[in-house]
């Protein structure tokens, strides 16, 4: 939804974009590869690595690509209706957010690093947000991804949907127990035999 928007990228996607021109891989292909990376830093701040972070990796990345192959939404041609399906997607995003790291099964990369970020400075997780999407928009526009309205629309916007979202749940994601990657390993070999 964001990307059909038509009023620039958000800022992880821009960045995602700006090493797919650069290497010429595809944008899903680059977001499972910086997943990875993400995914070893992360490990050496202290965060957990499960399923979830796993899946969220290989399977955005490959829906991604395959949702961009299909063409099935019609891009938006106006900037009001560009913005305002910008809204929905970042609502949408943050929605999914608060559910799939409130599953105990591990947050995905990106969002492992804003939970490390909060964790290790105390700060609020929205602002922890906002550092790493301003982050990634101004590496992603140095190697020529695309920036717009949109994008600093949704580099602010994020941080404000997420805030609102957990704080409308009661939400803090530093307070989450995860399920390690060993551990559900475990459940599932003990739910076979």
């Amino acid at each position: 939804m964001t990307m059909k928007a038509n009023i620039g990228f958000l800022p992880w996607d821009t960045f995602h974009q700006g090493i797919a021109n650069v290497t010429g891989l595809t944008i899903g292909k680059v977001i499972i590869l910086i997943g990875f990376t993400l995914c070893i830093i992360c490990l050496f701040l202290g965060e957990k690595f499960g399923i979830g972070t796993i899946l969220d990796m290989v399977l955005v990345g490959l829906l991604i690509d395959m949702n961009l192959s299909l063409n099935y939404m019609p891009q938006m041609n106006t900037y009001i209706s560009g913005i305002a399906l910008m809204l929905i997607g970042l609502l949408i995003i943050s929605i999914g957010t608060f559910f799939y790291i409130s599953s105990g099964f591990c947050a995905g990369p990106r969002d492992n690093l804003m939970v490390a970020i909060e964790r290790k400075t105390g700060l609020a997780v929205g602002f922890c947000r906002g550092i790493i999407e301003t982050s990634a928009v101004l590496t992603g526009w140095l190697l020529g991804g695309p920036v717009g309205i949109g994008t600093i629309l949704s580099a602010f916007g994020i941080s404000f949907c997420i805030q609102i979202v957990f704080s409308i749940m009661k939400f803090d994601p530093t307070k989450v127990k995860h399920e390690t990657l060993a551990v559900t390993s475990k459940t599932l070999l003990q739910l076979r035999n």
